[in-house]
Parts: structure tokens; C-alpha cells; sequence
């Protein structure tokens, strides 16, 4: 069972997100009456979008392969499947820092508009939860490779897999917002 304070934890996290949200809403209202915004969105690549989207969707279904692992006793399952997971999520890290290149090369940079300051404030601020959960995966595979395997550790690793849907669930968002939306 998962504790309160991790329901406050994520929730507290989704009041964060909702305000980068409320923050990219408001900026694109007066983005779009000052007429700049829809110039600096077409430098999007919405297909690639899609790409990093399904590679952060596959780290979720890989995360709870793994807690099914878990609840079986299978430490070697929630090896495997939790290492995919790392993986998965250092290629999304990969595959967004790219897209920021490229945006940086079409001339969206956060000192040339708002709505550059407003997609690097929201993906960044993603990419830093993304590997706060590669790290909490890391975390949970030392500790399960350093000791006997408890409920206790079962535990962590449904704690740990519950963040990153919730990190996955945010780039929905994200992605529906910055790539969709526009």
C-alpha cells in the first residue's frame, strides 16, 4: 500500500506542473495577440514529438512490468525490467536535449521570445522529473543488489514506478500542449 505522503508528494507535483501549464496559457494568449507566437511554433516537429512521446510511454510500461516483478519476488525480473526503464528514460533525456538543439538552430531560444522561455521552462523542468525518476530507479536496484529482497523493497519499487506514470502522464500533457495545441 502506498503511503499518504507519497499521494501529497504527487500531488504537490501536479500543482507544480498545472502552474508551468497555466503559465504556457497565458503566455500564448498574449503570444498569439502580439502576433509572434504562431511564427515561433512552426519550428515544431510534431512527428519527433510523437517519437520521444512513445519512447517515455514504452519506460511506463517496462516500470510496471517490473513492479509486477516485484510483487512476485522476481528480483531478477525487476532487475531487467527497471534497467529497460533507465534506459528508456536516458533516451528520451537523448531525444529531448536534440529537439532543443534544434530549436536552438532555428533561432527559439529563451532570450529570442516568450514562447522559446516558456517551451525550454516546461520541457526542462520535465527532463529535470525525468531523471529525478532515473535516479529513484537507480536507487531502488542498489538497493535491491545490496541486500536480501523484502516487501519493504516491493514497496519502493511501486513508489518509484507511481512517480513515473506520473512523470508519463505530464508529457501527455506536454506533448498535447507544446506539439498539438501550439
Amino acid at each position: 500500500m502506498v503511503s499518504v505522503g507519497t499521494m501529497a508528494f504527487l500531488a504537490q507535483e501536479l500543482m507544480f506542473f498545472a502552474g508551468l501549464f497555466a503559465m504556457y496559457f497565458t503566455s500564448r494568449a498574449n503570444g498569439l495577440a502580439a502576433g509572434d507566437w504562431a511564427h515561433q511554433t512552426e519550428n515544431l516537429n510534431v512527428i519527433f514529438g510523437l517519437i520521444i512521446t512513445i519512447v517515455l510511454l514504452a519506460s511506463s510500461v517496462t516500470s510496471q512490468v517490473g513492479v509486477f516483478a516485484a510483487e512476485r519476488g522476481d528480483v531478477f525480473g525487476l532487475r531487467k525490467w527497471f534497467s529497460v526503464t533507465i534506459l528508456l528514460g536516458v533516451v528520451f533525456l537523448g531525444l529531448v536535449a536534440f529537439e532543443w538543439t534544434e530549436m536552438v538552430h532555428e533561432g527559439v531560444t529563451p532570450q529570442a521570445s516568450v514562447y522559446g522561455s516558456v517551451f525550454y521552462i516546461i520541457t526542462g523542468f520535465h527532463m529535470a522529473h525525468v531523471t529525478a525518476g532515473i535516479l529513484a530507479f537507480i536507487v531502488v536496484l542498489l538497493r535491491v543488489s545490496k541486500s536480501k529482497f523484502t516487501p519493504a523493497q516491493a514497496t519502493a519499487a511501486m513508489v518509484t514506478s507511481y512517480y513515473w506514470h506520473f512523470v508519463d502522464v505530464v508529457w501527455i500533457g506536454v506533448f498535447t500542449t507544446i506539439y498539438l495545441v501550439q
